[in-house]
């Protein structure tokens, strides 16, 4: 009889995963940060290998690894999922011989791993990033010392995670402010420059002024004075908002370009793994210029991730992504097609109201509830919009808009 396996999910898992949206981690980028803590994690639990594992929604991420070159997984394959459950350490001396792991393919095949140890990667606030392990074909016997010598190191991997998001921040209000200036500027221009065109339209008319007309122009001026004095107003009371979002605001590193290179390179290994045609095309008349990467992978990950879950094998899933410009606004715009199963009204109205539902995949993934709610929250939290275009057995399109100042 197959024994059904309930995998683990912590009690704070939506916070949770929101916490990790908040470092906004680029998952392909990071792993030099690391390096040297993988190897010291190692060395210090005498194991071949030593993972930093992050986990969101529906994957773990090895975002830097020591003995196994190992990028993700999905995460009800991982043995870290347990571990960000606990506040304290998990371990397995015998994967072999474990329920929930014996059949894992790690453990069937190379690299044949028998021993697992991992302390979470735990914010300050309590939220269980993911994990710090190591790992071993032969069991190992830990000494309390080094049990502790690992939760150190563990806790020196959050404070990199913090220290990088600090980095982002700083360098996101930067911009924001220049895109303030820039706003500032704009807004002014108008009322400022029909002040000017009237003044001088009384100064040229001089004695030829009518009371009438001259009552109309300064009534058109007082007009004009009201206008700038609201905006600064606006300004001065609203700064947060008159940042022009900073939260959106973030490095302007990204095109359309390498935004597509990373979605690739993040996201064809799991399509491949279910035989999923998977894409990622521009659409047309897009611009190449650079926008803020702010929590674009979050959001289109989790989509991807979720197209690929409920798409049948041998489906497909296209991904494109547009770029335009309209005054001083820049818009981006999103769209994931999928040719999977669909989804009917009450669905759909489900995931734009934010409501967590979950069930399993088209191949038996299992599902959380909590990837398409956190996408909901983070285009919100951008003040994008989503829309989703669906109907049963007739596949899914999910279209992320989202605006901001450039």
């Amino acid at each position: 009889m197959n024994i059904k396996i309930k995998y683990p999910v912590p009690a704070n898992e939506e916070n949770r995963l929101w916490a990790l949206s908040e470092f906004d981690v680029d998952y392909a980028e990071v792993s030099h940060v690391f390096k040297d803590l993988v190897h010291l994690a190692a060395k210090i639990a005498k194991t071949e290998i030593s993972l930093v594992n992050l986990i969101d929604s529906y994957t773990q991420w090895s975002v830097s690894s020591y003995g196994l070159p190992v990028e993700q997984m999905e995460r009800t394959e991982s043995v870290c999922q347990y571990t960000i459950t606990t506040d304290d350490y998990f371990e397995v001396k015998g994967l072999s011989k474990d329920e929930r792991f014996k059949d894992k393919f790690y453990v069937v095949s190379d690299p044949k791993l028998d021993y697992y140890f991992g302390v979470p990667l735990t914010t300050e606030q309590g939220y269980n990033l993911g994990a710090l392990c190591v790992m071993d074909k032969t069991a190992k016997d830990l000494s309390p010392e080094n049990i502790e010598l690992l939760k150190i190191v563990g806790k020196e991997v959050v404070n990199r995670l913090v220290t990088i998001k600090t980095i982002q921040e700083l360098k996101a209000k930067t911009s924001a402010t220049e895109a303030l200036r820039k706003k500032v500027a704009h807004d002014i221009r108008g009322p400022l420059g029909g002040i000017i065109s009237l003044t001088q339209i009384i100064s040229m008319q001089g004695e030829n002024n009518k009371l009438s007309d001259v009552l109309e122009f300064i009534s058109m001026i007082q007009k004009a004075g009201t206008s700038l004095l609201d905006l600064a107003t606006e300004i001065l009371n609203s700064e947060d908002k008159q940042l022009v979002n900073v939260k959106a605001a973030a490095i302007n590193d990204f095109s359309l370009e390498t935004f597509k290179q990373k979605l690739e390179r993040l996201y064809l290994p799991q399509a491949k793994n279910k035989n999923i045609n998977y894409t990622v095309g521009l659409l047309p008349d897009s611009l190449d210029m650079p926008f803020p990467k702010n929590k674009l992978l979050q959001i289109t990950g989790n989509l991807i991730t979720n197209a690929i879950k409920f798409t049948p094998v041998n489906g497909s899933v296209a991904v494109n992504l547009g770029l335009h410009t309209d005054d001083l606004k820049q818009t981006l715009t999103i769209k994931v097609a999928d040719t999977g199963v669909g989804l009917d009204a009450d669905a759909i109205a489900n995931i734009l109201s934010g409501s967590k539902h979950t069930s399993d995949g088209t191949d038996g993934e299992i599902g959380f509830g909590f990837g398409l709610a956190l996408v909901k929250r983070l285009v919100d939290d951008l003040n994008g919009i989503m829309n989703i275009q669906s109907a049963p057995n007739n596949g899914t399109t999910f279209i992320i808009t989202l605006q901001w100042m450039y």
